[in-house]
């Protein structure tokens, strides 16, 4: 079949499937669509009418012979040609991107170190495929880890102490760096684990669209069993000396399901949190938390880890590593309240015992009159309402009750949001008769920092007034925000011991990205007790609830 092919076409079919066929005619394309168009209605029209003794079946298949007989004919004209395109040596680049992390001292399915393929092939000497790429092409070799670098000799520079894998920077570093030259592709020799973050399509489209391919060599096993990894760890970059930390971690297994394993958290040999973690079925992520208390300043090393266990052949990745910087300065928050409200007191009594937080108070008592309370010296807040962001940038926090929208310029109102997104402080708003939509906030700039949705603002303020029992949402049930017990458990019946809150302020959504902590029902529907959501560089939360 293959020779009969060749001789129809000349060349063998393998041509074809790697070539593309072109057509090298001078005509226009309008001529050409309508030489077949007039070709088409002359073979219709000729063998509509009757010849002769020539009947309907006879003069269908005299008109399919002319047809074809002149398709042939029109073919040929047109010049068919077999493109095909082949690469001079040396002339055309090839890009050699190894992976460099320490993944690659991993052994691999003949339990050699994955990074033995490297340092056998890509010898300059012995190493067969480097030999071979660098017969055909002009090669540039990278080296990549959390950076990339340029190197010449794979097998001899490498280090394999990389912590960080970035595949999306690696190949987005060589695409830059090639494409001055003509580049035929990219290699890619990795075991494939990528713990950057960021998505590797990023990195391949860009490439699609420049019609460079990516050829993979992948090292090592898909999976490891049994084997233990802890993952992701949500930790705060700083706290304050004595705050208690709630952390999430997420770690998945192969080969330990249904098991109960110990989880240790410890600081410079010091163990801080040791708990128990239930393994669901195999590769399914469990999400395990716990809780401790950073008492000492400065920065603290918290090392996160499950005890390696018997038959794992990586044990390297049964333990993590975060950093956090434990403040002792005293953070000053700033509490402006409208009108005189039991909110005051419970706040200051609250954190009276915190000796790293400095609540200031602004309570106005009249117009243009103000009680300070905790402020460092007569000039603090003797204004007011800060009116410059230095001022009101001095606080780490912002808190604002029952305090209409009216009270504060335009350059205040977008200095709050300012104080949020561009400062990174955090801002909670109150409830009360002056807040959210019944205190004028719709449309403001605080209201574009706050993460819920503000209805417009309800005629009867009495008709808005109602009680709802509070109780966390999911997300709020293992939030240290919602925990209202000191050991950190949930608690559900707690909270349905606990009387009902008033509400004033009706709100129901979230703007998307938010959180709800805590929720109530209500005649209307559910109604929102607690949100925040992150706002540039800092967190807006609200609270809606009267007292």
């Amino acid at each position: 079949m293959e020779t009969f092919f060749s001789f129809l076409f000349k060349y063998r079919p393998l041509l074809f499937r790697e070539g593309e066929v072109v057509f090298r005619t001078a005509w226009p394309p309008l001529l050409i669509l309508t030489v077949v168009a007039l070709a088409v209605v002359l073979v219709v029209v000729s063998y509509l009418k009757p010849r002769g003794k020539a009947g309907p079946r006879d003069r269908v298949i005299l008109g399919v012979l002319r047809f074809g007989a002149f398709s042939v004919l029109l073919f040929a004209l047109l010049r068919p040609t077999l493109s095909l395109t082949s690469t001079v040596p040396q002339r055309n680049f090839v890009g050699v991107l190894v992976d460099d992390s320490r993944s690659m001292a991993l052994p691999g399915e003949d339990g050699r170190p994955r990074a033995d393929f490297i340092r056998e092939q890509f010898d300059p000497e012995t190493g067969l495929l480097m030999q071979e790429l660098e017969e055909r092409f002009a090669v540039r070799y990278f080296k990549f880890s959390s950076s990339t670098d340029r190197v010449e000799a794979p097998g001899q520079e490498m280090d394999y102490d990389g912590t960080r894998t970035d595949m999306v920077g690696a190949l987005d570093r060589a695409r830059d760096e090639l494409s001055s030259v003509p580049l035929s592709g990219l290699v890619l020799v990795t075991d494939g684990a990528d713990n950057s973050g960021r998505a590797l399509a990023e990195a391949l489209v860009p490439l699609q669209a420049a019609s460079v391919p990516v050829y993979t060599v992948g090292l090592g096993v898909e999976s490891l069993s049994p084997d233990i990894q802890v993952g992701r760890v949500s930790a705060p970059r700083t706290v304050l000396k004595g705050t208690s930390l709630l952390l999430d971690i997420v770690i998945t297994q192969r080969g330990f399901a249904g098991q109960t394993l110990p989880l240790v958290v410890e600081d410079d040999q010091r163990i801080l949190s040791e708990s128990e973690v239930v393994f669901q079925g195999d590769g399914e992520p469990t999400v395990a938390t716990v809780r401790f208390t950073l008492d000492e300043p400065g920065p603290r090393r918290i090392r996160i880890r499950v005890p390696a266990q018997e038959g794992e052949t990586v044990r390297q990745n049964n333990e993590r590593r975060v950093e956090v910087e434990v403040k002792g300065a005293r953070e000053k928050i700033l509490y402006f309240e409208g009108e005189p409200r039991y909110e005051v007191g419970f706040l200051r009594r609250a954190m009276a015992d915190d000796e790293n937080i400095q609540v200031v108070v602004l309570q106005r008592t009249a117009e243009d009159k103000y009680l300070r309370l905790e402020v460092d010296d007569e000039f603090e807040l003797a204004g007011g309402f800060p009116a410059t962001r230095e001022e009101l940038f001095r606080y780490r926090g912002l808190i604002i009750g029952s305090v209409e929208a009216s009270f504060f310029t335009h350059d205040q109102l977008a200095m709050i949001a300012d104080f949020v997104s561009h400062r990174g402080g955090g801002f909670l708003m109150l409830g009360g008769r002056f807040s959210f939509s019944e205190g004028g906030y719709g449309g403001t700039p605080v209201a574009d920092a706050l993460p819920v949705i503000l209805r417009d603002p309800e005629p009867d303020p009495h008709a808005v007034f109602t009680q709802i029992k509070v109780r966390p949402t999911l997300a709020g049930a293992g939030h240290v925000a919602a925990q209202i017990r000191p050991e950190g458990e949930v608690g559900l019946e707690v909270w349905d011991s606990l009387p009902p809150l008033a509400v004033m302020n009706p709100i129901f959504d979230v703007k998307p990205g938010a959180t709800t902590l805590l929720a109530g029902e209500a005649p209307d529907g559910e109604q929102v007790v607690l949100a925040y959501h992150r706002y540039g560089r800092g967190k807006a939360a609200a609270l809606p609830i009267t007292d």
